[in-house]
């Protein structure tokens, strides 16, 4: 599964107020609650951080969390190519795990 790329009109935030995410000290965690159970998180997270904006809560991370992760991984040239790259590996994991669950329950239950 990839990302979505029209991923604004799936953003949990597309009916709140917009000026609730552009906000300064512990009410920006206030905002991130929003993010939390965002079905693109990640897809808002990597657009922030491909396009360096630099105001506001976008996938969960403010500006300060997001300058930070910008200066700890500076060879990341696309942060939605990394992104997609995990999913598709956790994707891989998991499948492969739960194949290995269901042989071995297969197996115990002969």
């Amino acid at each position: 599964m990839g990302m979505i790329t029209d991923w604004p009109s799936l953003a949990a935030c597309q009916n709140g107020d917009p000026d609730a995410l552009f906000v300064q000290g512990a009410e920006q965690n206030v905002a991130k609650r929003i993010c939390r159970s965002c079905p693109v998180r990640y897809e808002c997270l990597a657009d922030a951080l491909d396009n360096r904006i630099e105001f506001g809560v976008w996938g969960g991370m403010t500006e300060r969390e997001r300058r930070a992760l910008l200066r700890r991984h500076p060879q990341v040239t696309s942060w939605r190519k990394m992104f997609e790259a995990a999913m598709k590996k956790n994707a891989k994991d998991k499948s492969g795990k739960d194949k290995i669950l269901v042989t071995t329950g297969a197996v115990g239950n002969d």
